[in-house]
């Protein structure tokens, strides 16, 4: 099932982000000779006008062949419908048809996390805006600590605690809990083992815990788990646009942020890579999130579509940033390159992404093992 999930959020993530190219280039007056999901060999296929629309074996990607890109095709195109390659274009023209795939992915972004702020989001009490509608007060995990008792027991991030006791009945229930509370209970039972009863995906469950000492800087026994009083958060429509903007924008700079930290570790040669997820690890935190509900598996696709704009738009050949970065070169030199060599170099970049690729994925399965 998690699978089948997967593949069907990478289906939506690929299928707007080729939507964008492929709209762009129709509304430019571009010929698209195929629309693809996944790459070949071909399974299915039909033409509609101009273009044929084609689902491929291999599901991790898609394409839009348009006229111009292939250059020893132009070779075989009359002289009246060479107007229609994406080469005969102004340089701007050019620009938006490859920066539209990354837009796509912005404006699935924000519809999802609009979606999810009239849904209901679980948001920190401290952090409701005006206006808003709350209900459902309740206690969430929100991290925990790596090699921590809470951790060992199988407690996890997004679930809600309704309860803690002792061996010998004293506890707190779920109408006083909070995360005061919760850990004024626990602090003077250092070595006990404890009950907690947690809430996930609207299942109820119970662990067992046992608190120790050096977790908290105090000193106190504790179980390592960050707890926060939480409410679930609806906008009406337009709130939630306008929100839901605000959020995408946040989302969007703390991702770049994060991807340049992340190549400037590298350069230096001090870059956690075991945090580099690939298809298979990606698989495994949407089958987290569905857990958990309709809008975590919402909110999880809209930051995977925010990491695909922002990996595109990256200045290496075969991306969009990479094309995007050569027709500015263009524009500077006033000439266009030879287009057989940016084919070549287009190609070396994407044989250097599936390398890329395969590597992470055999990190994702060396973590299983």
């Amino acid at each position: 099932m998690t699978i089948l999930l997967f593949l069907a959020v990478l289906a939506v993530l690929v299928f707007v982000h080729e939507l964008g190219h492929f709209l762009a280039a129709k509304i430019s007056g571009i010929r698209v000779d195929e629309f693809g999901l996944g790459f070949p060999p071909r399974l299915f296929s039909f033409r509609k006008g101009e273009t044929v629309y084609s689902l491929n074996l291999i599901p991790f990607g898609g394409f839009v062949k348009i006229l111009g890109e292939d250059p020893a095709e132009l070779q075989s195109v009359p002289e009246e419908k060479l107007e229609q390659s994406i080469t005969r274009k102004k340089r701007p023209v050019q620009a938006l048809v490859l920066a539209s795939g990354v837009l796509g992915n912005m404006a699935l972004s924000w519809f999802l996390i609009s979606i999810g702020f009239m849904v209901g989001y679980p948001a920190g009490v401290a952090d409701v805006p005006e206006g808003a509608s709350l209900s459902a007060p309740r206690i969430m995990v929100v991290g925990v600590l790596p090699d921590s008792p809470a951790g060992a027991a199988g407690l996890r991030t997004g679930d809600v605690i309704r309860g803690i006791a002792d061996t010998r009945g004293d506890g707190v229930s779920a109408a006083n809990l909070s995360p005061q509370v919760v850990q004024s209970f626990i602090a003077p039972r250092g070595g006990e083992t404890l009950s907690l009863t947690y809430e996930r995906g609207g299942a109820v469950g119970t662990l067992f815990v046992t608190p120790r000492e050096g977790i908290t800087e105090g000193g106190k026994s504790a179980i390592g788990v960050v707890m926060e009083e939480v409410v679930t958060l609806r906008l009406p429509l337009p709130r939630a646009v306008l929100e839901g903007a605000r959020m995408t924008g946040r989302l969007t700079i703390a991702v770049a942020v994060g991807l340049a930290t992340f190549a400037l570790d590298a350069i230096r040669g001090v870059a956690d890579v075991t945090q580099v997820a690939g298809p298979i690890g990606i698989a495994g935190l949407v089958g987290e999130a569905s857990q958990l509900g309709i809008v975590y598996l919402l909110s999880f696709t809209a930051f995977i579509s925010i990491n695909l704009a922002v990996l595109n738009l990256l200045p290496f050949p075969a991306l969009d940033g990479g094309r995007l970065f050569f027709l500015a070169l263009e524009g500077i030199r006033r000439k266009p390159f030879n287009p057989r060599v940016m084919q070549a170099v287009n190609s070396v970049g994407f044989a250097l992404l599936l390398l890329l690729m395969l590597a992470v994925t055999y990190q994702d399965i060396a973590k299983l093992l």
